[in-house]
């Protein structure tokens, strides 16, 4: 829990596409928000990707906004659980957010009771 409070106190790298809307990934179905932690983060990433030689954009925005309000309006864009990947491609470094609760607000948690209290009939996958 000590790094999930780090990244909502701290300032992260949101790259975002010509469409103005932030990069994402989908796997294991979820949709995955990309978040880093700094530059050189960033461009590890991109040379993962095979992409260094092209411009990312990105905006600097608080952990916690990317928590509390991009992952709920991703999700509801998606129609998918949301989670956030920091510093992808970055090994045991990178950090995986997944949608539960205690991370991202309850009403887009994969694991949120249902509304009477009880606990989900099913386990999601975890990713």
């Amino acid at each position: 829990m000590a790094r999930i409070g780090e990244f909502r106190r701290r300032r992260v790298l949101v790259p975002y596409g010509e469409n103005g809307a932030a990069l994402t990934v989908e796997m294991h179905g979820a949709r995955w928000l990309l978040a880093f932690s700094d530059e050189a983060a960033l461009a590890r990433y991109a040379r993962a990707r095979g992409e260094s030689d092209r411009s990312w954009r990105y905006r600097a925005v608080w952990g916690a906004a990317v928590l509390d309000a991009g992952v709920p309006a991703m999700a509801a864009e998606a129609g998918l659980p949301c989670g956030v990947l920091v510093d992808a491609g970055d090994g045991e470094r990178g950090l995986v957010l997944p949608p539960v609760v205690g991370i991202v607000p309850e009403a887009v948690a994969v694991d949120r009771p249902d509304i009477d209290g009880a606990a989900p009939e099913a386990e999601p996958e975890r990713v």
